[in-house]
């Protein structure tokens, strides 16, 4: 009787084991089936939530920006808000779980984002929606005659795309929702610079001069005369009508006020943003607050280096001597490329004394098309390499001493390893191109300064200039938020960044003019860089011994670009495992 009771037994369990799998499995299956139809809809609406937009790459016919557009984006997210609901989370495997997590994250994120004016600023002081466009195809491979066939119809269907912002830009117009006059000065140049008389000297017409010798002679002479008329009557007609509006009717009703709380509804705008850029619901009081701190801390470490180069004088006195000094700046583009690059490869002889996982994919060192220093990742296909841009126009404004802290920061072990790793590890496509400011700026400023611990900034004062870096982001808590949610006028934000950074006055005034066009995107640096040293401290403390740096920059970077409070619960779980 024992003998059969247990059998019985058994069978129950099997039977229980086996519905509870069988549902596990449909709960993954309808999860996966989810994941794969919004992949579909996003590649063919071409816009991926909260991806970096430097990062845009022409592919045919370009996205629809019309407010059609954003209410058929809208419902299509309402509605997957509505399905996930339907999947039993605790059904899914542990990474399973973790992709439900931020993808539900990111669906309620984007459902909030159509409720305010993100679409009535797609102006930026270093950027916009037409110098986006422009710089595209430098980010992009020309292999087959499809990928020319594609940008043949992406120049056509530029019209559409260039009449349907400046619809927005209208719109803004009669809100109320306009830039900043003096930020936006002698704007007009990003948009006239593209007004060349001669088409073969357009950005555009550059990946007509090295084409694939696969395609024939007679067929590269047909798209490069198809790709000069496109040029020449439909892509330069375009640039200047946007110029003329932006010229005649958007500057002549820019806003007075820097702050963006001083436009209707900007102060819940502002809020959002925080929330966006950071992914903490922290107020603009806190980080504020926070600013002040850490721009006194790192003071504290910049005087202990002027100390001990024996320097007379005051701070002030020694900024100023770095900002005018020859010996800190070069005037040969070339030979800050070559400087970048020496620096870049150093650092990759340490790498795997910090980590274990190193990314398979490479990265290219370009002058940057338009200006300042940024990195733009591959786009995942593997034609493509990832790009390290840097500033070789307006090289005063690119001192020699921040040049470590900088490539760190925009190369490896920054944002090219973070983009590289995520695009090559075994997870969901959209947590691949991904892209939370707080975890990808924040690792990026926490790069900078892991390359102390690594043995760099031997110089000190390319030391100082890692400081100065870390000094400028601790400022951005300050000057962006007393900007937005204080009052602070223009001139009283450059006055506080010359004055606790060693950044060149052409840089500083860049910089605020880029804080007021772009609001709470510069708190992402700061605030994701404080929760990452958080993590690594209580990690420290927990683990002693058995704490391994490499094991904690690899789970740091193994799940992709995530929200604050996801990558801290993740870590606290690492830090248990770790304990076992």
């Amino acid at each position: 009787m024992k003998i059969k009771q247990l059998s019985i037994g058994i069978l129950l369990f099997s039977g229980l084991s086996l519905t509870t799998s069988t549902f596990a499995n449909q709960n993954s299956e309808k999860f996966q089936q989810l994941l794969d139809e919004h992949w579909q809809n996003a590649n063919k609406e071409q816009i991926f939530f909260r991806k970096d937009p430097d990062a845009f790459r022409m592919n045919g016919k370009l996205p629809e920006m019309s407010a059609k557009g954003r209410e058929r984006r809208a419902t299509y997210n309402h509605e997957l808000l509505s399905r996930i609901e339907t999947i039993d989370v605790t059904q899914l495997t542990s990474a399973e779980q973790v992709s439900y997590r931020l993808f539900k994250y990111e669906r309620e994120a984007e459902e909030k984002s159509y409720q305010f004016q993100d679409h009535l600023y797609p102006l930026t002081y270093y950027s916009g929606f037409h110098s986006y466009f422009a710089g595209a195809p430098a980010n992009m491979s020309f292999l087959t005659e499809q990928d020319y066939r594609n940008y043949l119809i992406s120049l056509a269907d530029y019209p559409r795309y260039n009449q349907e912002h400046i619809v927005d830009l209208k719109q803004a117009v009669a809100l109320g929702h306009t830039h900043y006059c003096k930020s936006f000065k002698g704007y007009e140049k990003s948009i006239s610079k593209h007004l060349v008389n001669n088409v073969e000297e357009s950005v555009f017409y550059a990946p007509m001069l090295n084409m694939p010798t696969a395609i024939s002679p007679a067929q590269q002479s047909t798209y490069r005369q198809q790709v000069k008329n496109l040029i020449k009557n439909t892509v330069l007609p375009e640039y200047q009508a946007f110029y003329d509006f932006f010229t005649q009717e958007y500057m002549t009703n820019c806003r007075t006020t820097a702050g963006i709380n001083s436009v209707k509804g900007g102060a819940d705008y502002y809020q959002y943003l925080i929330e966006y850029y950071t992914t903490t619901d922290l107020t603009a009081d806190e980080i504020h607050q926070t600013g002040l701190d850490e721009v006194k801390r790192i003071r504290q470490e910049m005087q202990t280096i002027i100390k001990a180069v024996g320097f007379k004088g005051e701070f002030k006195d020694f900024i100023k001597f770095l900002r005018t000094d020859p010996q800190f700046y070069t005037d040969n583009a070339m030979d800050m490329l070559e400087k970048a690059s020496y620096i870049t490869r150093k650092m990759a002889a340490q790498l795997p004394k910090w980590f274990t996982v190193l990314p398979r994919s490479t990265f290219d060192i370009k002058s940057s098309p338009n200006g300042g220093a940024y990195y733009v990742a591959s786009d995942g296909s593997g034609t493509t390499s990832g790009t390290y841009f840097l500033e070789t126009k307006n090289l005063e404004s690119q001192p020699l001493y921040t040049l470590e802290a900088l490539t760190f920061h925009e190369a490896e072990p920054g944002h090219h390893f973070q983009s590289a790793i995520a695009q090559e590890v075994d997870m969901a496509e959209f947590r691949k191109t991904l892209y939370h400011a707080a975890y990808g700026e924040g690792w990026g400023l926490y790069s900078e300064r892991l390359g102390k611990e690594m043995g760099f900034y031997q110089d000190p004062y390319s030391d100082f200039g890692r400081l100065t870096y870390e000094a400028w982001r601790a400022c951005r808590l300050v000057v962006d938020t007393g900007i937005h949610a204080k009052g602070w006028t223009r001139q009283q934000a450059i006055d506080y960044l010359a004055d606790n950074t060693a950044l060149s006055m052409a840089d500083v005034i860049g910089q605020i003019d880029r804080y007021i066009s772009w609001p709470a995107q510069a708190l992402s640096y700061k605030i994701g860089e404080i929760k990452i040293r958080q993590l690594r401290a209580t990690a420290e403390a927990a683990l002693g011994n058995k704490f391994d740096v490499r094991a904690f920059h690899d789970q740091m970077l193994k799940n992709g670009s995530l929200p604050m409070a996801l990558l801290e619960e993740l870590t606290m779980d690492w830090i248990k495992q770790q304990q076992i």
